[in-house]
This record gives C-alpha cells, sequence and structure tokens, in this order.
C-alpha cells in the first residue's frame, strides 16, 4: 500500500501477485504455441512416425531377433545364438549370391551413369524438341520393374533368337546361358535406371552458370577439356548421389531377377535379396536368411557410407 500526494491510500500489487501474473501469461503464450502450426505439425507427425515404426523399424527388428533362432517361418523355434551368422561365411551359395550381385551392380552403375551423363549432355544443349526427348527418355522409369522383366524375358526369348536365325547365326535364348544371362539383367536394370540419372544430371549442369564457359572459352577450354575442367567438377554432388543410389538399388536387385531367371540358369544369376526371398519363405529357412538379411543390410550401409566419404572429399579438393 501506497499514499498518493493527496492523501489517498492506493494499493499497490505485491511481487508474488506480478510473478502469478506473469506465469499465467507465459503459460497462456505456451498454450498458444502448441496449438498453433507447431501442433498441426505434430498431429501429422506423428501417425506418419508411427506407421514408419510398424511397416518399417518392427519388422527389421524382429527380423534381427529371428535371426538368432532356427525358425522356419513357421510353428515353434529354438535359440540358436550366433550359428547361422557362423554357417553364412561357409555357405558356398551365400557366398556365390555375394559375388554375383556385387559383379552385378558395379557393372551397371558404371553403365548407367556413363550413359545416362552422355544422354544429359546432349538433353542440355540447345537442340531441337529437348523437353519432348527428356519425357520420352524418362517413360522406362514409369513402369514397373516386373512389367519392364516380362516384357523383355518374351524379347530375349523369342525375338532375339529369331533375328539371329534371320542374319544366318545360331538362335539361342542368352537367359538359358550361365554365361550371358547376367548380361540379359544388366541391359534390363540400365534401361529402366537411365532416366531418373539423366534427369539428376540434367538439373546438375543447369546449375553451371555460362559466365564458367565464357571464362573456359577464353582460356581456349573446348570439348573434352571443357567438360573435364569445368562441367564434371561443378556437378561432382550430383554424380555422388547417381553412383549411391545406383549402388543401392543395383544391389537389391530382385524384380528384375523374378521376371527374367528366378535365379538360374543352375542358381547362376541369384542375387542375395533373391536367395534371402526364395529360401527364407519358401526353403524353411527364415532364420538363417534373416542373419543373412542383417549382414545384408550393414553391407549396404558400409558401402553407401564409404561412397558419401569419399566422393564427399572429392568434392571437397575441387
Amino acid at each position: 500500500m501506497k499514499k498518493s500526494e493527496d492523501g489517498t491510500a492506493v494499493v499497490m500489487p505485491s511481487d508474488q501477485t506480478g510473478k502469478r501474473g506473469r506465469k499465467a501469461e507465459s503459460g497462456h503464450l505456451k498454450k498458444k504455441k502448441i496449438t498453433g502450426p507447431r501442433r498441426s505439425f505434430m498431429l501429422v507427425t506423428i501417425p506418419i512416425l508411427a506407421l514408419f515404426f510398424i511397416f518399417n523399424t518392427l519388422p527389421l527388428i524382429r527380423g534381427a531377433i529371428y535371426s538368432f533362432t532356427n525358425f522356419r517361418g513357421y510353428g515353434s523355434y529354438d535359440w540358436v545364438g550366433l550359428r547361422n551368422y557362423i554357417d553364412l561365411f561357409s555357405d558356398a551359395r551365400v557366398g556365390k549370391s555375394y559375388l554375383f550381385t556385387f559383379k552385378l551392380a558395379i557393372v551397371t552403375t558404371i553403365v548407367v551413369n556413363i550413359v545416362s551423363l552422355i544422354l544429359a549432355l546432349g538433353l542440355n544443349s540447345k537442340i531441337k524438341f529437348k523437353s519432348a526427348l527428356r519425357g520420352l527418355y524418362f517413360i522406362p522409369n514409369i513402369l514397373g520393374a516386373l512389367v519392364v522383366g516380362y516384357i523383355f524375358s518374351y524379347f530375349f526369348t523369342y525375338i532375339v533368337p529369331a533375328l539371329m536365325e534371320m542374319m544366318g547365326l545360331e538362335g539361342t535364348n542368352i537367359l538359358a546361358s550361365k554365361s550371358w544371362a547376367w548380361i540379359a539383367i544388366v541391359i534390363v536394370c540400365a534401361w529402366q535406371s537411365i532416366a531418373m540419372n539423366t534427369i539428376i544430371y540434367i538439373s546438375g549442369l543447369q546449375t553451371v552458370p555460362e559466365d564458367v564457359y565464357e571464362a573456359g572459352a577464353i582460356d581456349g577450354a573446348t570439348g573434352w577439356q571443357k567438360f573435364k575442367s569445368l562441367t564434371f567438377p561443378l556437378i561432382i554432388p550430383f554424380f555422388t548421389i547417381n553412383m549411391v543410389l545406383c549402388m543401392k538399388n543395383f544391389l537389391m536387385v530382385f524384380d528384375q531377377i523374378v521376371a527374367l531367371t528366378q535365379g538360374g540358369p543352375a542358381q547362376s544369376t541369384e542375387s542375395i535379396s533373391y536367395l534371402i526371398y526364395n529360401n527364407g519363405l519358401s526353403g524353411g529357412q527364415f532364420g538363417f536368411q534373416s542373419a543373412n538379411a542383417v549382414i545384408f543390410f550393414v553391407v549396404i550401409v558400409v558401402i553407401s557410407v564409404f561412397q558419401m566419404k569419399f566422393l564427399g572429399g572429392k568434392e571437397e579438393q575441387l
């Protein structure tokens, strides 16, 4: 309480009352923040995280648990510890599938990136019908992998041998050859993947300013020298993205093998993903192939991280 100049008593709010008022005001502000856009974002994010956990994380955890058992995919099971992981390194079929998968992934990644970059350079130049050609080249990426695989299976089985016979050669189905079947898978995987990689490279080429090329022209850079010294160093981040995505996707190749060879002939085109699916679900090796899947997951993560670190270091050097 305080007296004014005319002697009238004036009641002043105490410190505690002021603190309570400030707390109430701050609490009101906090409530307003929670009920604003942040609350809407939370309401959208929580269901997505729940679905991701249920359909992605939870099966991954359960698969890791089954890898320590002799589970056949049905019935009861016993814990076997690390026996599945130890047996993986002595299984010749598993080793063969890893060698085939790495060979396929490396060759296809190189082919796809070379062809995609050449196409991107052409489609980024000053040519007629540039937009129409980009749309045309992107069509393979729209089609499903199984659909594309079955179409090419018919092509390799019937059309290619007929054409070879017309030219006087021996018409054979390359899908039935242990030496050539993997080439057919490379062709199909590359044909469908080139589209997306080309679009990514075109996006990278469009970020290169014209001033760079003008300065290079003054210094006499033309043709291959222009690409090597100016264009490629500036699009290396896009090259990194394509390399990582290609290697990851081709290591996980599955649909094309189902449609073309189903792992044959004589298991010569059996990828790791197809082996895990085939023997895990119908071969009674669910626990064993779960261990294979865990190892395969670690391998893909390690390769992707190595690629990012190595190519990222090249970006910093440039």
